[in-house]
């Protein structure tokens, strides 16, 4: 079956989301142009390490350009576009430059079995997996940090002595020799 390539250039909204209630979050990355809408699912930790990685090159970038990549519009705190409509679930995650364009740009990967099956960044094969692929200016890619990061940090607070998440009932803490644990 052929790939299919959602590409979105410097979209009107790109924002990492969630859907349920803190541990049972599906997180989502979510492009939109006009009523086009893309969702994508992936782990948290995707979201975190995105968020992070793109943090870095964006002060790479920065400082080897003398470009002014601070967001000064207001915070994107809306919900998820809905309906929410899984494209596929995210396996690879790849982040590049464009000097020429100065945008980011990110591509999410749809899971296989085998990373040898991912195409280089920007490469339009015919065969691979799905791939999402957003060009940001690096005003909108800050943005979409700031989101991720408050998404990410928003579920289960963590356990004073264990700092694994602490559900309302409590958890089994190692630390405190396997009793429940409350908030």
């Amino acid at each position: 079956m052929a790939r299919i390539v959602h590409t979105f250039d410097n979209p009107q909204r790109f924002v990492a989301g969630t859907v349920g209630a803190p541990g049972e979050r599906t997180f989502f990355l979510q492009a939109r142009t006009g009523s086009r809408v893309v969702s994508v699912s992936l782990e948290k930790q995707q979201v975190s390490l995105l968020s992070e990685r793109l943090l870095e090159l964006l002060d790479q970038v920065s400082r080897a350009e003398g470009l002014d990549i601070a967001y000064r519009g207001p915070a994107d705190l809306e919900p998820l576009d809905s309906p929410i409509q899984e494209e596929f679930r995210v396996g690879t995650l790849a982040l590049g430059w464009n000097t020429e364009t100065q945008q980011v740009i990110i591509e999410a990967h749809a899971a296989t079995e085998s990373f040898d099956d991912v195409p280089e960044l920007e490469e339009d094969a015919n065969e691979g997996p799905d791939v999402l692929r957003v060009r940001l200016k690096c005003t909108l890619a800050t943005a979409f940090c700031t989101r991720a990061n408050a998404v990410v940090s928003a579920g289960r607070p963590p356990c004073p002595l264990c700092s694994e998440p602490l559900d309302q009932q409590g958890h089994i803490c190692p630390r405190a020799n396997g009793y429940l644990r409350r908030g």
